[in-house]
């Protein structure tokens, strides 16, 4: 008598993780501090493939870029504990800290405006700190999106990133998106260096 072993199939790696910041839910999804996550809609939209499923506290969904698998990610944790669902998918891919990207909203550059680093500090921004505090240091690439800041110094900075974005804010957020989408693949495909000098 035989006996038929289940075939297993080995989960398909990836060479890099790209998270993209916000808030999950209905409530956050038009306001300043998910910035990120327009930007993965942008990317989703442009690649056709679609970010939708629950895994690493995220939802994720996988693109061919350069001729490598990406892994896109949307953390579904809340902002301040970003780095779990980036931790999670790290180790089981087995990336380390430079093959992680992150894509996130920035008031101190002003609305529309993109910068792309190498690596370096949170600089106040609560789910770039968890990444960093989580996942192994801070010399990942980043992709900040600006916001702006509020203009009177009496506004509480959470309520504004919180504040939802409307007008020509939102045409003009909707531009950088594309930008943004844009800066990222050549950043993916070109390397650091050109999509400095071409976004910066």
């Amino acid at each position: 008598m035989s006996v038929r072993i289940p075939f297993f199939r080995k989960p398909a790696g990836v060479a890099r993780i790209v998270v993209f910041l916000g808030n999950p839910g209905f409530r956050y999804a038009n306001t300043r501090h998910n910035a990120g996550f327009m930007v993965c809609d942008a990317l989703s939209e442009r690649l056709n493939t679609r970010v939708d499923r629950l895994k690493f506290k995220a939802l994720t969904g996988t693109a061919e870029i350069a001729g490598e698998r990406v892994l896109l990610m949307k953390p579904q944790t809340f902002m301040n504990l970003s780095g779990e669902a980036a931790r999670e998918a790290m180790r089981f891919y087995k990336i380390d800290i430079p093959g992680l990207f992150v894509v996130s909203d920035d008031v101190a550059l002003p609305v529309g405006k993109l910068r792309l680093r190498r690596g370096g500090s949170a600089g106040g921004h609560n789910g770039l700190r968890d990444i960093i505090e989580k996942c192994g240091g801070d010399g990942f690439p980043r992709l900040k999106i600006g916001v702006g800041a509020p203009d009177s110094a009496d506004t509480d900075l959470a309520d504004y990133v919180l504040g939802a974005i409307t007008g020509h804010e939102r045409e003009e957020m909707e531009r950088t998106a594309a930008r943004a989408v844009d800066a990222l693949i050549c950043a993916l495909t070109e390397g650091m260096d050109a999509a400095m000098r071409g976004y910066n």
